[in-house]
């Protein structure tokens, strides 16, 4: 079902701008990391059979051999805890030392309360800010570590911790070709906290939108309120058009990339490291073939874990950072696009 509010204006491509802004002050960096995957496992062999599909389809256009599913019995917030505990640690941050928790998620355990709030008491850090971030879909991780940059900016803060989590297996049609191919369930997390290197931190950013309903869910809302007839037309589930997330992707991540390196007075192929939303294999092969970056530099998780939401960005950061390879002085990207369309790239420099 696809679904656009009468009063929408029309989608005119190209007039839609990005707001970029240079570095924030007061330096910090990546003190911890962590990642959580559900046991279960879903091979490309399994999903042909029930779907009209092969291994050789989706792995030529999406790179996936594999995806996460959660237990049925779970939900995100249990990811977010399972991923957050090994960050805290890592990061040497007790969770009574948390001042904000910052969740990104477009698949909330319920519309309310809110994930963060479960994952904070949960924690059982009780002096932090919980706050969710949902409104960019699988860009949401971005719009959480730049708010928790802002946030470190106050003299007040410390540390914050940001978790990205998508449990997409429970908003996709079981009988969806496109959509039960490409999603996985993942969560990861990452520690910020405030340091000492001048240089630190968020060096530039660019965050741009523009109306789309070309990924949507259009039941449950104030527009289409859930009902009888939204559950049997599977309002509630993802509807997809690929060629236009195609199209919008490998164009506006090439272009947000360029015009945050450039801001922070770098060029795409000087930065160390990149940290992509795990969305296609395709989509991150034009965008680094573009911008003329080496492959290299930007880690893959979406092989075995499939398209992962918010958490995709967060499990290539854990790969990198978990191993040792984000080292002081490093510069590191973080860029992912959504439905909206959101789309979004923070320079950042390690301390």
């Amino acid at each position: 079902m696809t679904l656009a509010p009468a009063c929408a204006p029309e989608h005119v491509p190209g007039l839609a701008d990005s707001h970029t802004g240079g570095g924030l002050p007061i330096p910090f960096a990546v003190a911890g990391t962590g990642l959580h995957l559900p046991p279960t496992v879903v091979t490309n062999k399994d999903l042909t059979r029930n779907l009209r599909t092969s291994d050789e389809w989706i792995t030529s256009r999406t790179g996936i051999r594999e995806r996460r599913r959660l237990a049925p019995e779970l939900a995100t917030s249990d990811m977010c805890v399972a991923a957050a505990l090994p960050a805290l640690e890592a990061a040497r941050v007790a969770p009574s030392e948390l001042d904000a928790i910052i969740v990104a998620s477009y698949t909330a355990d319920q519309p309310m309360p809110s994930t963060s709030v479960i994952v904070k008491q949960a924690l059982g850090a009780n002096r932090a800010m919980a706050s969710d971030v949902s409104h960019a879909a699988c860009a949401s991780g971005i719009h959480a570590v730049l708010q928790a940059a802002h946030l470190l900016q106050n003299p007040s803060v410390r540390a914050v911790l940001v978790i990205g989590a998508d449990c997409a297996s429970r908003v996709i049609r079981p009988t969806d070709r496109t959509g039960g191919v490409f999603f996985g369930d993942a969560a990861g997390a990452v520690v910020l906290s405030r340091a000492e290197t001048p240089g630190a931190g968020l060096l530039s950013y660019d965050i741009g939108s523009q109306l789309s309903y070309a990924v949507q869910i259009p039941g449950g809302g104030s527009r289409l309120p859930t009902s009888a007839d939204t559950l049997t037309s599977g309002a509630h589930y993802v509807s997809m058009d690929g060629p236009a997330v195609w199209e919008t992707a490998t164009t506006r991540l090439p272009q947000s990339i360029t015009n945050a390196t450039r801001q922070a007075g770098l060029t795409p192929t000087g930065i160390d490291h990149y940290f992509f939303h795990q969305a296609n294999i395709n989509i991150l092969g034009e965008t680094l073939r573009r911008l003329e970056i080496p492959a290299d530099r930007a880690p893959i998780t979406l092989d075995r874990l499939g398209n992962t939401g918010a958490a995709g960005l967060f499990t290539a950061l854990h790969t990198t950072a978990a191993s040792g390879r984000l080292r002081a002085g490093d510069t590191y990207v973080m860029c992912a696009i959504g439905a909206g369309f959101h789309w979004g790239t923070l320079c950042l420099r390690q301390t």
